[in-house]
């Protein structure tokens, strides 16, 4: 298992070592201490699923605010996505500044996107299938998001704007500028024990 920092070093990407054969492959997908030796002692108390129908679904930008802030190792099980990852947290040299990763069936990536962060994705093939393991249990009071195609961002999405199929809730979220501090950004936060 392949543990890479991205361009904001508290986003990881994860690639499984798959094993083929005729029949075939097996991978081993997750490992706890692994994960807390390369990533942090996070612990996950929840497995989500999604499945979108049609290319070009956007879900997003997500995240829950503190005392219920959610990590998530977000993963494809069919399909593909583009999975977005926007560091959201005052004071953060990358604030205001994305992570994207194509996730898919094939490639068998996951993407941690930690505590202090809004996630999103939109689907690259049809009946796409995304679980994600997150570190804090659903909560709809604590339920935010930040709007998916914020120009203050600048995500490039793999679909045009009056193509992209959104739920009411995520064509209403508030820019970035308006979302106000909901994250503080802290030079004492987990990271790798090597770095």
């Amino acid at each position: 298992m392949r543990f890479e920092r991205l361009s904001i070093d508290d986003v990881v990407l994860i690639t499984p070592r798959k094993f083929e054969d005729s029949r075939g492959y097996f991978m081993e997908s997750f490992r706890a201490a692994l994960f807390e030796t390369e990533v942090g002692p996070f612990s996950f108390v929840q497995d989500n699923h999604s499945m979108s129908a049609q290319v070009g679904t956007v879900r997003g930008l997500h995240f829950q605010l503190e005392p219920k802030a959610q990590g998530k190792l977000v993963s494809c099980i069919a399909g593909g996505l583009l999975d977005v990852a926007v560091d959201i947290r005052t004071g953060s040299p990358t604030y205001g500044r994305f992570v994207a990763q194509e996730l898919s069936a094939n490639n068998a990536r996951q993407l941690w996107v930690p505590p202090g962060f809004a996630h999103g994705f939109c689907t690259l093939i049809p009946n796409t299938v995304v679980s994600y393991k997150v570190t804090e249990y659903y909560s709809p009071e604590h339920d935010r998001g930040v709007f998916w195609n914020d120009p203050a961002i600048g995500i490039e999405w793999p679909v045009e704007i009056e193509n992209a199929i959104l739920s009411d809730k995520d064509q209403e979220q508030p820019m970035l500028t308006d979302l106000g501090e909901v994250f503080r950004y802290t030079a004492d936060r987990v990271r790798h024990q090597n770095s």
